[in-house]
């Protein structure tokens, strides 16, 4: 679809979307419905043969039986007492944290004003391909994210996604701190031809607009391999079961006001402080993301659910072998 934007009109680009979403609902038809739902409902049976097809294996008795357990105790909703224990509060408080600071790493600001930061940083790219570079970039990165999360853990893409972030952010903001803005924002040859007047060479200044160009795609490649994908995967995994409901919600409000506010308050920002400003905050969110892995987000590679909720019954910062 990225590379498909730039040979389609969008209308037929519109049209082409309705493949993937086509293949998606006939992949779904094959899908069963979850043991833990079928168990919520009564289906035991079904709920046994759900699990022997995801797991591809027949012997899931004591897997069932510990969802069996888990779906009787969490039956009911989470009680205002509850709620302050450490097993309900501690999941939610960092499934949200983390929804807060990963829309706080700037994506939403970045991606809505990349044309605008290229114009700044005088990134000499026409405007119709910055949606399918991105759109590429993203779709690597996920597919590399699934490829290997399931081989090095949600914690090390953490590491490495806020590491990269944190590089490509800095690398924005020293460049528009310390490269002076001699070019015209877009096309050196556009002004030539629309001036009548000769320019002089600029071609050593086009490579040195290469570095937000790239820094910018390093970027957007490092959300999408660990902060963008992993926090949604999370919020699935430690939430719990009788808390899931309002707990995604909250995650997701969250969200989308921290992205509401940056978003809206992005321009003035740069008009206020320049736009080195916003990238040198965004690179201390991404070390504060950095730390807040390390201490508080749990591993749940090859963690069962009901293993995940055990964990925060206890107060322990992390599973132990």
């Amino acid at each position: 679809m990225p590379l498909a934007s730039l040979l389609l009109p969008w209308r037929w680009l519109a049209v082409a979307g309705e493949g993937p979403v086509l293949v998606m609902i006939l992949l779904l038809s094959f899908m069963p419905n979850s043991p833990r739902f079928l168990l919520s409902k009564s289906r035991d049976e079904e709920a046994l043969q759900a699990l022997i097809w995801l797991r591809a294996d027949s012997e899931v008795h004591w897997e069932f039986e510990q969802i069996q357990d888990n779906v009787r105790r969490q039956s009911s909703r989470v009680s205002w007492a509850e709620a302050w224990e450490p097993r309900v509060y501690r999941p939610i408080l960092i499934t949200v944290l983390m929804r807060f600071l990963q829309q706080l790493t700037g994506i939403t600001p970045i991606l809505v004003y990349l044309q605008t930061i290229f114009d700044s940083t005088s990134v000499v790219l026409p405007s119709q391909q910055d949606a399918a570079i991105v759109g590429a970039v993203r779709l690597l990165s996920v597919l590399i994210a699934a490829v290997t999360m399931d081989l090095a853990g949600r914690k090390v893409l953490l590491y490495v996604s806020a590491s990269i972030m944190f590089v490509a952010n800095l690398t924005l903001g020293l460049y528009v701190q310390l490269v002076p803005r001699t070019l015209t924002p877009n096309s050196t040859v556009e002004i030539v031809t629309l001036g009548g007047t000769e320019q002089p060479p600029a071609a050593a200044f086009n490579y040195l607009t290469l570095i937000p160009l790239l820094a910018t795609m390093l970027f957007i490649m490092g959300y999408a391999m660990g902060w963008g994908p992993i926090t949604w995967l999370l919020m699935s995994e430690v939430l719990p079961l009788r808390a899931r409901g309002v707990a995604s919600g909250l995650c997701v409000l969250v969200s989308w006001l921290t992205a509401f506010v940056l978003t809206k308050y992005f321009l003035l920002a740069v008009n206020a402080f320049g736009l080195q400003v916003p990238f040198f905050f965004f690179s201390a969110i991404c070390l504060l993301s950095l730390l807040f892995t390390g201490c508080c987000v749990p591993e749940t590679r090859g963690r069962s659910l009901e293993q995940i909720e055990a964990f925060f019954h206890t107060r322990r910062m992390s599973f132990r072998p």
